[in-house]
């Protein structure tokens, strides 16, 4: 399985020589409705075959769909989906996965990969983190308003106690009796006086502070999303007060993760982070808004096009749910339409997002309620 934003960040996602094959699918967690799934990738592999033999002999067409077949075949992953799954192939490379969001189907080859679903998951609005939290354990968590996911701690964010303190962890707190277990939503009682019970608070707050180190280094400033804690109410105030997390939310949620079903953390969660989401897009739309009226910005698909390939976009909010059919010359920004039937369609809008990131540019994805054109993309220039 490939790692999404790592691939971003290699450039693989705009490396593919053509022909470049995107297969997209909405996915199932469980059984028995990921019986399905296979069935729907299959038949969208046989749409490639259909496009390929149009333009390669059949024998390029297969050695090209050999990994796509090959997946169909490997039962394992089938049984291990997650909501939304995206597939790209071009000769010497092939990319798997799984996505926590539903994605539209879609089987198309082209001379670049459509990504846009895939920039939708990196670069939307509405992605956040939820770091869970007890004294004795630290979990992460990332979602969006329609899926949630546990991601693993990177090398260097503590997962337990143990792994912060080692052999400073004291006595007292491996000896203290503890009762009631945070699985069951209550919290920890701690039997001890005096010394012993300050040293077991001194533990659990250089816990807490190796855990707020690592996750800022390792993933809130990559990610740069909005962090939540979901802890117990008592563990709220120590952590905020000793936080140095710019992304942490001041509104926490006031539960233990393994006190709460998955779909019950995100519903708690996206209560929490909706008010800055909303936010967050309201401001970007009153940015393009004063940029366009001081001669900064555009709605103009063909002017766009144009400033992106000259490196002039700063800033570009793309429709999720927009597609323009279409070829950009990657010289020139000339745009030619093509008919929306074309097998070996590009999307424009897809195209353009992908240009602006190579060039510097910051790319949102924005949702159809939300966007502040109706030509679906809204560009912000540097001059």
């Amino acid at each position: 399985m490939n790692a999404l934003r790592h691939d971003q960040t290699e450039g693989f996602l705009t490396a593919g020589e053509p022909p470049c094959l995107s297969l997209y699918q909405p996915t199932h967690r469980h059984h028995p409705d990921n019986q399905q799934d296979r069935i729907r990738y299959r038949n969208l592999v046989k749409e490639f075959e259909l496009s390929l033999q149009q333009r390669y002999p059949d024998n390029e067409s297969q050695e090209r769909l050999a990994p796509f077949l090959a997946l169909h075949e490997d039962r394992d992953f089938w049984n291990c989906t997650l909501d939304g799954l995206a597939v790209l192939g071009a000769p010497g490379m092939f990319r798997v996965y799984r996505l926590p969001r539903r994605v539209a189907e879609l089987a198309v080859v082209a001379d670049t990969f459509h990504v846009k679903p895939l920039l939708r998951h990196l670069q939307s609005a509405d992605r956040y983190q939820v770091l869970g939290l007890s004294r004795h354990e630290a979990k992460l968590f990332e979602g969006n308003r329609d899926a949630m996911s546990e991601v693993a701690l990177a090398e260097g964010v503590p997962r337990t106690i143990t792994d912060a303190l080692g052999d400073e962890l004291t006595d007292s707190h491996r000896t203290v009796a503890s009762y009631g277990g945070v699985g069951q939503g209550q919290s920890t009682m701690h039997h001890g006086h005096g010394a012993k019970a300050e040293e077991v608070d001194s533990d659990a707050e250089r816990f807490f502070r190796a855990v707020d180190r690592g996750v800022l280094e390792h993933h809130s400033r990559p990610s740069e999303l909005p962090l939540i804690l979901a802890a117990l109410p008592e563990h709220h105030d120590l952590f905020h007060r000793l936080s140095h997390n710019p992304f942490l939310l001041a509104d926490s949620v006031d539960v233990h993760p393994d006190a709460s079903s998955l779909d019950d953390l995100r519903e708690r969660a996206w209560q929490v982070v909706e008010p800055t989401y909303l936010a967050r897009l309201a401001e970007l739309a009153d940015e393009f808004g004063s940029s366009k009226s001081r001669g900064l910005g555009s709605d103009d698909v063909r002017e766009v096009a144009k400033a992106v390939v000259e490196g002039r976009v700063s800033r570009l909010l793309v429709e999720a749910d927009r597609e323009f059919p279409g070829h950009i010359d990657r010289g020139t920004g000339e745009m030619a339409v093509t008919d929306i039937d074309d097998p070996t369609v590009d999307d424009v809008l897809d195209d353009l997002a992908m240009l602006a990131l190579q060039m510097g540019g910051d790319v949102v994805i924005v949702p159809t309620d939300r966007m502040p054109t109706d030509t679906g993309i809204a560009a912000t220039y540097r001059y």
